[in-house]
């Protein structure tokens, strides 16, 4: 985090150094969101198990996975546990929204301090949009003896 220092404390002294922060704080941003999305998916995981064993018996017996382990429960105890553990997951999913806000902010600040303008090149695009035009509309028919 050497780079928020130099924002905090000393300003960066040349357009290299700018951009060396910027793009630190943008790495930060996408960090988060594949932290999100990492965790919502094992929330979901997590509403799945229980969507599954709760019209269950509590009784029953279930087979859990704890730190490469199985161990014997009940489904009753499962069932708590994975709620417990789901609404963990929720608490630190909120926390890192919270971050990403904070830190999205932090971004937009910088760009206006050193204004900071993202150019998105249109030859790219122009040139991706040319290889799937000739690309597309291609037919090739079963080969025939009787040409």
């Amino acid at each position: 985090m050497s780079g928020k220092a130099e924002v905090e404390g000393n300003e960066p002294i040349n357009e290299q150094a700018v951009a060396n922060i910027y793009g630190a704080m943008r790495s930060d941003i996408n960090q988060i969101y594949s932290k999100i999305t990492e965790l919502e998916m094992e929330a979901s995981e997590h509403s799945l198990v229980m969507n599954a064993i709760k019209p269950l018996d509590p009784s029953r017996r279930c087979y859990r996975m704890i730190g490469g382990v199985l161990v014997e429960r009940t489904i009753k105890e499962v069932l708590l546990a994975v709620q417990h553990n789901k609404e963990g997951l929720e608490e630190v999913i909120a926390r890192l929204n919270e971050a990403l806000e904070k830190k999205k902010k932090e971004v937009a600040d910088f760009e206006n301090k050193y204004k900071i303008r993202i150019r998105k090149s249109d030859e790219v695009q122009d040139d991706a949009g040319r290889k799937e035009g000739f690309a597309q509309g291609v037919l090739v028919g079963p080969a025939s003896g009787n040409e």
